[in-house]
């Protein structure tokens, strides 16, 4: 399985869990697996054309997806996929 960190302001939506798992595949499919389980997860994660907005960071195995192959990069059974919404300030 692969596991998915979910981050503080998204837990509400994952009934309280701090770590899901999904099967293997891509990272387009986790996310969609995650909005399977859990409504609404998705519309916060993804904008109207399904991408992922970009008020979110998506790191695999501590590597940036935006580095790799974004929605596509491939998810292998232990892998640890982490959620980070970023946030603007000054």
């Amino acid at each position: 399985m692969v596991h998915i960190s979910i981050p503080p302001t998204l837990r509400q939506l994952c009934g309280g869990e701090e770590t899901v798992t999904v099967r293997p595949g891509t990272v387009g499919e986790a996310v969609t697996q995650l909005h399977h389980r859990f409504n609404g997860i998705r519309d916060r994660l993804c904008d109207e054309g399904g991408r992922l907005r970009g008020s979110v960071l998506v790191f695999v195995n501590e590597e940036d997806i935006r580095f790799l192959n974004e929605q596509d990069t491939p998810l292998k059974p232990g892998d640890l996929v982490s959620i980070i919404p970023a946030f603007a300030g000054g």
